[in-house]
């Protein structure tokens, strides 16, 4: 059995070590994968979550994740309360078991067949996803629905933002939630996020442009929608650089703004900065 955890605790903290430690015990025959992603990125730890749901894997691979800001209410918490707990299984099968808290859920509710709430305590510990999640998962894991409560209403799930980066990877390279090419492929556009304006080709291949050069290309990253169509996530890379740090660093979330109509001038400018 393969478990992935996707949390913002921070690359090899020791929460990642605790909670593995937990699944460990209550699971012992799973192997478990962890994934971090930034501070209180839900949005980041959503697509995360759809990624390794709804891509080929192991049938009986679980998605566990916790990525809870308590942000759903702004006022005192008592006894560490927290976002509730939900569990979803995809159309092929792969259980998804984790916080529903802001874009978590976005991007995989279109593909659930449906999503519940757990009877599982929203509080009673600071660290939650160690003291109270693991159990839950086991459980789930071994066929027991008793901890199945009322299924989540549609429209208590947010919409995934349009325009946006989604995810940083390692590389630099930032994810986007566009899945339509903005102009025809090796056509220049000009891309701004944040204060930052550069210039990118539209590329129909990661890697079909020269090295230095901004693309903006269909990624990696997409799924299979259950009527057969591939969905795929364009990103921005810059091919032997970081995109990323072309851009300032932006966080998920960040909105990407396109346009289409980029003077010559513009086309010999890697990079502008404006006020």
């Amino acid at each position: 059995m393969l478990i992935h955890l996707v949390a913002d605790y921070g690359p090899a903290d020791l929460a990642f070590a605790e909670v593995q430690q937990r699944l460990a015990l209550e699971l012992p025959e799973a192997q478990i994968v962890p994934t971090a992603v930034g501070a209180f990125d839900t949005l980041a730890a959503g697509f995360c979550v759809a990624q390794l749901a709804l891509t080929p894997g192991p049938a009986d691979r679980i998605i566990m994740h916790n990525v809870a800001p308590r942000h759903d209410d702004r006022n005192p918490r008592r006894d560490n309360a927290g976002e509730p707990f939900c569990a979803a299984r995809t159309h092929d099968g792969v259980l998804v078991v984790g916080a529903h808290a802001g874009q978590c859920l976005s991007f995989l509710a279109p593909h659930a067949d449906e999503i519940r709430r757990l009877t599982v305590p929203d509080s009673g510990s600071q660290f939650r996803s160690r003291d109270l999640l693991p159990a839950a998962v086991a459980a789930l894991a071994r066929g027991e629905d008793a901890l199945l409560g009322e299924p989540l209403p549609p429209d208590e799930i947010p919409a995934v933002p349009e325009g946006v980066i989604a995810y940083v990877d390692g590389y630099g390279n930032l994810k986007t939630t566009v899945t339509d090419a903005p102009a025809a492929a090796g056509q220049r556009i000009s891309v701004r996020i944040g204060d930052v304006d550069a210039s990118a080709i539209v590329s129909d291949g990661t890697f079909a442009v020269p090295e230095g050069e901004l693309a903006f290309a269909p990624g990696s990253s997409g799924w299979q929608h259950r009527d057969g169509r591939h969905l795929r996530f364009y990103e921005l890379l810059l091919r032997g650089g970081s995109a990323a740090a072309r851009f300032g660093d932006p966080k998920p979330g960040a909105p990407i703004h396109i346009n289409n109509s980029i003077s010559r001038h513009h086309e010999t400018e890697q990079e502008v900065r404006t006020a």
